[in-house]
């Protein structure tokens, strides 16, 4: 299943294969629904680990990226958002790339009609398919936008636990 993760009951292309152009491989079987049968009695085949294109989009993976899958990311055109609060962005810098979206704005934000978004924050709305990474300071805003996106049925999410902390110790912030 060269290519594609499992997601619910639907095939969808991996996201590995688009952050590297078609590298990616299987890496998750779909969970059974309460109702659904028993399983067949066909033994499934072991499900493999990531590949090594895998950059941490896969439904299987952990939400957690660190400064160098975040960094590899960034050249698949992942959308970033920070949402930590606008004075902080405007004193100490931003991680290039990403957009802000304050945490307290973000239930509405994910939610607007994409022609607003895309004025409002000059940017695509994401689609609930779309990669989307949230960072903040050091993890804790960014983990709830982790969840704020998921009870949107956003599905592949995750989050750049270092945050910016993280982020100024390999490289220094843009200005904004």
């Amino acid at each position: 299943m060269q290519g594609e993760c499992w997601t619910g009951r639907k095939r969808r292309r991996c996201l590995c294969d688009l952050a590297a152009s078609g590298a990616g491989s299987c890496h998750a079987w779909p969970a059974r629904a309460s109702g659904d049968r028993a399983p067949s009695p066909r033994p499934r085949p072991a499900v493999p680990p990531p590949g090594p294109a895998c950059r941490g989009l896969c439904a299987a993976q952990e939400p957690n990226l660190s400064y160098q899958e975040l960094k590899d990311l960034k050249k698949a055109n992942v959308l970033h958002i920070d949402v930590r609060e606008r004075w902080e962005i405007d004193r100490f810098g931003k991680i290039p790339e990403s957009i802000n979206i304050p945490l307290s704005e973000l239930m509405e934000a994910l939610q607007m009609d994409p022609t607003d978004f895309k004025q409002q924050y000059n940017q695509k709305m994401p689609s609930k398919s779309d990669p989307v990474v949230f960072s903040c300071l050091a993890g804790t805003r960014s983990k709830q936008a982790l969840g704020f996106a998921m009870s949107l049925g956003f599905s592949r999410v995750h989050q750049y636990a270092g945050g910016f902390d993280d982020w100024v110790k390999h490289e220094p912030p843009e200005k904004k």
